[in-house]
């Protein structure tokens, strides 16, 4: 893999260079070995501080698939079922109604639920729920109730309407948070507590949790914005560091390539890690196939473009969604299989898993919006090269 090691070296050092991002780390990796790991440029423009594979990022909604990976393993032990109502656990959920509209004052109008919501809907972003920044029903709500942004982290922030049945449709939102908390209700425990005794702890994730201590803050890489000139800024202030008063299961882990990099090395490896299994083989299989039926993932257009571009990965290519992961159901132009896992955080953090090839990769950098057209194409740039290089 030296030639390997080249060619990736030299593209992602050539972003840096050129200035479409400020640092990048990245790592691919098999069930068995790591195949390429590496890291260019600073963790704050003009800082002086170099980029590292334990640099630690906020790897946004990358957090979803480990709220998920917690939610299968008490799915195992029998203390969460996917198809009992959530609200058998976090009665909001049997509570929240499907919005409709709004009245002449301008308060919104809703409905019951047809269908009640289930931690699989959760999981597979098919219960309902949407994210303000790509529904501007979501934002309406929000000004109409003076309900707090998503952004904000806070259980009140999370108590939108929904914005259709449960299970007619698929639309990423603060789904897999209500997972998070269904977690919470039967481990006992925050969130973040059992991913640190369940997840993180076995796997060797050091740097990885919804608060950082010292010791992670002073590897705290800065999330910068992308500017309508296309220039790089560093903001006045760094909202990546979570200051929740709960742990998001949708978004707000600090983590690290180094330490995400085993997390989906583990999913390879059918769950296990050092003799330690973290999901049984059947489990992962489960979460690695289609979940929601007829239903098919669907362009998501800003609302917000300081935060985010308009998203769909591969265009053309049918993607459904399993247990928290994009599956896209045709071969993509990376190379990636048909039948490979994938998710991305809003700070231009992405990932892909493709049990079929036996390989996965991580990638991040911190830059607002998501979707950075260049950051972006650095990543499918360095997955392509991946693959090309695969004996």
């Amino acid at each position: 893999m030296t030639g390997l090691k080249t060619f990736l070296d030299s593209l992602l050092e050539a972003g840096v260079t050129r200035g479409d991002v400020p640092g990048v780390a990245a790592m691919a990796t098999s069930g068995a070995e790591t195949l390429y790991q590496g890291a260019f440029g600073e963790r704050e423009l003009g800082g002086g501080v170099a980029m590292g594979l334990d640099s630690v990022i906020a790897i946004a909604s990358m957090t979803k698939a480990v709220t998920a990976t917690a939610a299968m393993q008490l799915v195992e032990k029998g203390k969460l079922e996917l198809d009992a109502p959530a609200s058998d656990l976090v009665p909001y959920l049997g509570e929240v109604g499907v919005l409709e509209g709004f009245d002449g004052a301008g308060q919104p109008v809703t409905r019951a639920p047809k269908t009640a919501i289930t931690l699989r809907k959760l999981l597979t972003h098919t219960a309902g729920f949407g994210y303000e920044i790509w529904n501007q029903e979501i934002l309406d709500f929000q000004a109409a109730t003076g309900s707090p942004s998503t952004r904000t982290r806070t259980l009140a922030s999370l108590k939108t309407p929904l914005l259709f049945d449960p299970g007619t449709k698929w639309n990423y939102g603060v789904n897999i948070d209500w997972a998070g908390q269904m977690v919470e209700a039967v481990s006992g425990q925050r969130l973040g507590a059992y991913m640190q005794d369940n997840i993180f702890s076995p796997l060797g994730m050091a740097s990885s949790g919804f608060r950082a201590g010292l010791e992670m803050k002073a590897r705290h890489a800065t999330v910068h914005l992308r500017g309508d000139d296309g220039r790089l800024t560093v903001p006045k202030s760094d909202a990546s560091m979570p200051t929740s008063d709960i742990d998001t299961g949708g978004g707000g882990l600090l983590s690290s390539i180094e330490d995400y990099g085993k997390f989906i090395r583990m999913f390879l490896n059918k769950g296990a890690c050092d003799g330690d299994q973290i999901l049984r083989p059947e489990t992962v299989a489960m979460m690695s196939v289609n979940q929601m039926g007829d239903c098919r993932v669907e362009p998501m257009l800003t609302t917000t473009a300081a935060l985010s571009n308009d998203v769909e990965f591969f265009p053309g290519v049918e993607k459904a969604w399993g247990l928290s992961f994009m599956i896209n159901l045709g071969t993509a132009p990376t190379g990636r299989s048909t039948g490979s896992l994938a998710w991305a955080g809003l700070t231009n953090a992405y990932y892909w898993i493709d049990p079929a090839q036996d390989v996965a990769g991580v990638y991040a950098t911190q830059i607002f919006p998501f979707a950075d057209t260049l950051s972006l194409s650095l990543f499918l740039d360095f997955e392509t090269a991946v693959y090309n290089n695969l004996s």
